[in-house]
C-alpha cells in the first residue's frame, strides 16, 4: 500500500499512463466534460475536494510545462485566478468556450467539487528529464 502522495487509485494509475505533451484538465465540478479523455471523478459535496487541494496535490505528481485557463476566471475567481498565477507565472489564458474545445483532446480530465466558477486549469505534461 502506498503511504504517501495521491491515494486514489483510479487517478494514480490514470497519471502513471501520462507522457509527454498529454494533457490534464483539473475543473470545478460545472464544468462540461466530453465524451473522449479518461474521467477521474473526485467531486464529493460543493467544494470537496477543493481545486486547490487537487491542483497542489497533482503538482506534487506530475511535471507540467505549461498551463492554460480561462481568462473568465480573472474577474469571476479572483481566488483561483491567483492560485493559478501563483503555481504558474507563464499562464497562458483562452476563452471558457475555447478551454472547453481543447478539453476534447485532453487524455484525463479530474473533476473536484469545487464550487466556485471558472476554477479550470488544463496541464500540458513535461518530462523529468
Amino acid at each position: 500500500m502506498k503511504k504517501a502522495g495521491i491515494l486514489n487509485r483510479h487517478l494514480a494509475g490514470a497519471l502513471a499512463e501520462l507522457g509527454h505533451g498529454d494533457t490534464v484538465l483539473v475543473c470545478d465540478a460545472g464544468m462540461p466534460i466530453p465524451s473522449r479523455p479518461r474521467v477521474v471523478d473526485l467531486a464529493f459535496r460543493a467544494g470537496v475536494p477543493s481545486f486547490a487541494e487537487v491542483l497542489d496535490g497533482l503538482l506534487d505528481e506530475l511535471v507540467v510545462e505549461g498551463a492554460t485557463a480561462a481568462y473568465e476566471v480573472r474577474g469571476a475567481n479572483p481566488e483561483a485566478s491567483s492560485l493559478l498565477d501563483a503555481r504558474f507565472p507563464d499562464l497562458t489564458l483562452i476563452s471558457h468556450e475555447k478551454l472547453k474545445e481543447l478539453t476534447a483532446s485532453a487524455r484525463l480530465v479530474v473533476r473536484t467539487g469545487e464550487a466556485h466558477p471558472y476554477a479550470n486549469v488544463l496541464l500540458r505534461c513535461g518530462v523529468f528529464f
